[in-house]
């Protein structure tokens, strides 16, 4: 991600408020800090949110901008790098260090490359705020769909922020009330709660104990293996009617729905 301020040009499709909420999950900077005016005016314009969510998000924006940086920086280490729960990595919390989230990965740059989406070298394809980016490029179609795949993680991530008290959460609870998905957060909220913490030095000691990742493929269709993401969404698509997934419209607007069945043509 690069620290010059935000890169607010109108994308030629997709949200502008998807890139505020990408920043609003990187490192805070001095630049971050500085562009608090310009991401307070496109929430303050995102119809598409609650008044009460964007009043928050835009709250969060003000206390941004009149923080201690160094402070600001060090509350962003405790929440996000230590332990998992809070990983803004999507595969994390679904693969953790297995080889299926290396090929997810490859899926994923796939998608990136057909769109002509070019990476930084820094990022690994799944961090959060980078998909976010690349999201903020798509069709509001697409821009539903992918939401919609990765809504499991949204909630869970939601959930783990919100214990914490961080303002944090407000990032993943806004994706999903994009997609009229808020209340997926009530469902993770009880075993948040009862999760062992694992941001604590006995359980960082303990993630260096684990067994060792396997690269070695036992046959050669464990080499072609497709990602365990792929796989679930595969199966699910079998075994459950396809539900629509859009963008919520702004009062007095329509949006376009994603799997629209011929009735809806």
């Amino acid at each position: 991600m690069t620290e010059a301020a935000l890169a607010m040009a109108e994308p030629e499709v997709g949200l502008r408020s998807l890139r505020v909420l990408a920043r609003l999950l990187d490192y805070p900077t001095a630049p971050l800090q500085s562009a608090a005016g310009e991401m307070i005016e496109i929430l303050d314009g995102e119809r598409r949110l609650s008044p009460t969510l964007r009043t928050a998000l835009m709250d969060w924006c003000q206390r941004l901008h009149e923080a201690d940086l160094m402070e600001l920086q060090a509350e962003y280490v405790a929440i996000f790098d230590k332990g998992r729960a809070t990983s803004l990595l999507l595969f994390e919390h679904v693969h953790g260090e297995s080889r299926d989230r290396g090929q997810a990965m490859v899926d994923l740059m796939a998608e990136y490359n057909v769109a002509g989406f070019e990476l930084d070298a820094r990022e690994l394809p799944d961090y959060l705020p980078l998909f976010l980016e690349y999201l903020s490029t798509c069709p509001e179609a697409e821009i539903g769909r992918w939401l919609g795949e990765i809504r499991h993680i949204l909630a869970l991530l939601t959930a783990r922020l919100e214990e914490r008290n961080a303002d944090h959460a407000l990032v993943p609870l806004a994706l999903l009330a994009l997609i009229g998905a808020e209340g997926d957060v009530d469902a993770h909220r009880p075993e948040v709660q009862a999760e062992s913490p694992d941001d604590t030095p006995e359980a960082l000691d303990a993630v260096w104990e684990e067994e060792a990742v396997r690269f070695s493929a036992e046959s050669d269709q464990d080499c072609a293996l497709q990602s365990a993401e792929g796989r679930r969404l595969a199966e699910r698509k079998r075994q459950v009617p396809s539900q629509p997934v859009h963008i919520m419209p702004a009062p007095g607007t329509s949006s376009p729905l994603v799997d629209r069945g011929p009735t809806d043509r």
